[in-house]
């Protein structure tokens, strides 16, 4: 089995990664001092990236909100589903409540619409 995760701590992974990205592109302007427009630029897509985070940010925990919790069978802790099968947010345990899903083998694609 592959390294998987929840779906909340990968939509939450994926907007720190965007802060991060934008304080390097921000301190990638630092570079072109001597011309202020380059800078300025720099400055400007840096703080999107960080706008494009505080909205995923956003998005995130409001769908948060909304979705089932659980208690794993695993740890004992609560934990948030989002599709047909997540994983646990502490111990990876593969979790679903599709009774179809029960006793197969963990796989994200159960959560894609079918055709």
């Amino acid at each position: 089995m592959g390294k998987y995760s929840s779906k909340i701590n990968k939509i939450r992974t994926f907007a720190l990664s965007l802060i991060f990205i934008g304080f390097i592109v921000m301190y990638g302007g630092i570079f072109f001092r001597t011309s202020p427009v380059i800078m300025t630029i720099f400055m400007l897509v840096g703080f999107l990236f960080i706008i494009a985070s505080t909205i995923v940010y956003f998005w995130i925990g409001m769908l948060s909100t909304k979705t089932i919790q659980v208690v794993c069978p695993n740890c004992g802790k609560h934990t948030k589903m989002l599709g047909r099968v997540d994983m646990c947010m502490y111990c990876r345990e593969p979790l679903t409540l599709d009774r179809d899903l029960e006793g197969k083998e963990f796989d994200e694609t159960y959560n894609k619409k079918k055709l």
